[in-house]
């Protein structure tokens, strides 16, 4: 293959794998993908999906790990039993994707581990994140290498560890005269600004689904609000919907993340009664959770760039109709599309996001932009786990 500079690379063709559990709390994704290019020019090379599984979390586990994000204590011995239960779910799905995509675990360079976030303090002088699913029992129990602990280097460079995905959306998406963002909507959003000409940035903008699928499960046992029907059906509440865009998290320049940390269901219902709103119908309190998602993150994406350009989501809230429908009634200036149009399904974004970064970390390449957590420089993310 010849770069773009001119010179002449050796294409390789490896299998890299990515696992990931998300703040929405639903299981593992583990996607496996070939990645045919030569590892420093990412934006040459062809990637093939090769499996796509998902593993639900069993209840009990959900219930357990939901339980210390909200701040109840366990003790030491607890807390090591479910870093073995979440590492065991990451097996089991790993072990699903190999036999899916018809792979020998030597086939595969390595996975790289998001690991389950149970806490994330991107600010304040102990900043610190903690994802729990133990690399060396993934690593043994699915017989392939792992990367793990992507976030804690860039910390202690000064950066918020979070969010990382921009770094991928940086090699995949960017155009050379085209605005484009890119939205990662899972329990929090994130956008990614890819504007010609400019250093990439990103950010978390505020809730994407954490508040509706709280509310929904709370209100009728669903995990979530199929299609966004239930709050199609509402009303918004104006006094909760001024409340909640009160938050003056929207308001911080970025560098910043968030979690469930700040925007649970505690959180909701002090807006629900500072607005006056604790009487509001159920219904009408879901539709304005959906109208505080799209207005936060409709917010966000017309900073980057007044004049429009190209948005693509990816995650929940790109299989929300209603939630995508709404976004773009209120950019009418973004072409509004998931990034299937850009040829990577929705729900596989970002688990080929780390994918990618162990790729990376196994080549010796950084993974993180500085621009985007506000690092001292680039790094190489995470360690490598072996069998």
């Amino acid at each position: 293959m010849t770069t773009r500079e001119g010179r002449v690379e050796t294409v390789t063709s490896e299998v890299f794998g990515g696992a990931m559990s998300g703040t929405s709390l639903d299981g593992v994704d583990v996607v496996l993908a070939r990645f045919d290019g030569e590892a420093g020019a990412v934006s040459d090379t062809v990637l093939t999906v090769l499996a796509h599984v998902r593993v639900p979390y069993p209840a009990a586990l959900r219930d357990a790990i939901l339980a210390i994000c909200h701040g109840q204590a366990l003790s030491l011995p607890q807390l090591g039993a479910l870093d073995l239960a979440v590492a065991r779910q990451y097996v089991q799905a790993i072990r699903l994707a190999l036999t899916q995509a018809a792979l020998a675990p030597g086939q595969v360079e390595a996975v790289g581990v998001h690991g389950q976030t149970v806490y994330h303090q991107p600010s304040g002088p102990d900043r610190f994140t903690m994802q729990i699913g133990d690399p060396n029992t993934i690593a043994v129990g699915a017989r392939v290498p792992v990367v793990a602990d992507f976030r804690r280097r860039d910390m202690a460079l000064g950066g918020q560890g979070a969010p990382l995905a921009p770094g991928f959306h940086e090699h995949w998406f960017r155009h050379p005269s085209i605005t484009r963002v890119i939205l990662n909507g899972g329990g929090i959003a994130n956008i990614t600004s890819l504007v010609p000409g400019q250093a990439t940035y990103g950010f978390d903008t505020g809730p994407a689904n954490v508040l509706m699928d709280g509310w929904c499960a709370q209100k009728t046992g669903r995990a979530f609000d199929e299609g966004g029907a239930w709050a199609r059906s509402g009303q918004i509440l104006p006094p909760l919907l001024e409340t909640l865009l009160a938050e003056p998290y929207l308001q911080l320049p970025h560098p910043k993340s968030t979690g469930r940390e700040l925007f649970h269901l505690d959180w909701l219902q002090g807006c629900l009664a500072a607005s006056g709103c604790l009487g509001g119908a159920d219904a009408d309190v879901m539709r304005t959770l959906l109208e505080f998602s799209t207005r936060s993150v409709a917010d966000a994406v017309q900073r980057v760039d007044s004049v429009g350009g190209e948005l693509y989501v990816c995650g929940g809230a790109a299989m929300n109709l209603f939630f995508m429908q709404h976004l773009a009634e209120l950019l009418p200036r973004w072409s509004v599309q998931s990034t299937t149009a850009r040829g990577i399904a929705p729900d596989q974004v970002e688990a080929i996001a780390f994918a990618s970064f162990a790729r990376r970390t196994v080549h010796g390449l950084p993974g993180n932009l500085p621009s985007v957590t506000g690092a001292r420089r680039t790094c190489i993310l995470g360690a490598l786990y072996s069998v």
